[in-house]
């Protein structure tokens, strides 16, 4: 077994507060990967820090190979206890899946995992282990892929409390609303979204407490190769063609660029049509090769594929509307939504031949050079924790 995950979250901030008191750190490991959720007593500055030292300590010791026990135990035994109440002054979640399907899931104080399997919620037993004192959930198990598990300070319980719910909004009720919107396939972010922002909505949108909800998926390695500008010596577009063809019949195939594209076209014999649908005036049409996923014009689309991506980066902004922009129908949209959620992994394939129509001085500097945009591209992509290769032409 080869398995991965994807990884997203969703934070709110206590009203009136610039800084959130809860913490989410992603670790990728040779191994795993792992998620850290640590909620800070109170909210702002105070529950920042003490949720990023939390969260610190986990990431650099994963990060150097520590076992997740170890980390559990270090960080029980650094963070300080309120004198007064006793309670810890940081709360956490971890969560770590083995790329062989091993699991782990330690909690200490936050609300419970909702873990999705088969269209279903999977009981999590209660097995509590005394470290340092306190009592630590902790269940192993064996992930497969389709596996959802959605992770939640308790800022989303306690949305809505003495107003819209009196009572808050239990537990099981959230774990109900994210079955019924759990979608298969779709990215864990707007799994995330969706659940943070009907606590929103609960508050008001005046959140009494720092609200988090982060979802890992478990899934197959998902690879996308994109070729974009011919290469710097015409002799090599063969070579180039046959390495972006590479790969078994799950590679998703991407062209991006007009004479890339008549380059696929005549290296594999297959003829290009174009679609007359303009769905987006300011871009180009997408074309169609058989056996490539999706043919589309060269640096404008990937510049709005960019544009998106970033977006996507900064989840605290992100809200429906986003959401509906990534479902429409023009080629960058499309593009980025299939990197967004159908892609783990990305190989950019460069010609660095350099195409006079860039070089027109009303086009922005960034557009200017095909490297400098598929440079762009490999920031934007990293920065959403896809993994990016690129072979240069």
């Amino acid at each position: 077994m080869n398995i991965t995950t994807e990884m997203a979250s969703r934070s709110l901030n206590h009203v009136g507060e610039i800084l959130c008191g809860d913490r989410v750190q992603f670790v990728h490991r040779k191994d795993s990967d792992i998620l850290v959720l640590a909620d800070g007593m109170g909210s702002g500055v105070r529950a920042n820090m003490l949720s990023t030292l939390t969260s610190q300590i986990f990431g650099k010791m994963l990060l150097e190979g520590a076992a997740l026990e170890e980390c559990v135990e270090t960080v029980v035994d650094t963070l300080p206890a309120d004198p007064r109440t006793g309670a810890s002054y940081s709360t956490f979640t971890v969560l770590q899946i083995f790329h062989d399907g091993r699991g782990i899931l330690f909690e200490y104080e936050n609300p419970g995992c909702i873990f999705i399997r088969d269209g279903e919620l999977v009981h999590i037993p209660r097995n509590e282990q005394i470290i340092s004192g306190k009592a630590i959930n902790t269940f192993r198990f064996q992930a497969k892929v389709g596996d959802t598990f959605l992770i939640m300070s308790d800022g989303t319980i306690h949305a809505g409390l003495g107003s819209l719910m009196s009572f808050g909004w239990p537990w099981e009720e959230i774990a109900a609303f994210a079955l019924r919107g759990h979608v298969p396939g779709q990215s864990p972010l707007r799994e995330a979204v969706r659940i943070c922002d009907t606590c929103n909505e609960l508050y008001g949108g005046k959140p009494g407490d720092d609200t988090t909800v982060a979802c890992v998926h478990v899934t197959n390695r998902k690879q996308l190769h994109l070729m974009t500008g011919p290469a710097l010596d015409p002799a090599d577009d063969v070579r180039m063609v046959r390495a972006f063809m590479s790969g078994d019949r799950t590679v998703r195939r991407v062209v991006s660029g007009g004479t890339s594209a008549s380059i696929v076209s005549r290296v594999l014999n297959r003829p290009m049509t174009v679609s007359m649908d303009y769905n987006d005036s300011d871009l180009p049409p997408e074309g169609y090769i058989e056996g490539i996923d999706l043919v589309t014009e060269g640096v404008l689309t990937l510049a709005r594929v960019i544009q998106i991506l970033k977006e996507y980066a900064e989840p605290e902004r992100i809200g429906e509307q986003f959401f509906k922009k990534l479902d429409e129908a023009n080629p960058a949209s499309r593009l980025a939504r299939m990197i967004i959620e159908d892609c783990t992994e990305i190989r950019l394939y460069v010609g660095t031949a350099v195409n006079a129509a860039y070089q027109n001085p009303d086009l922005p500097l960034e557009l200017g050079l095909r490297k400098n945009v598929t440079n762009q591209l490999s920031e934007a992509l990293e920065a959403i924790g896809k993994k990016v290769e690129r072979e240069y032409y």
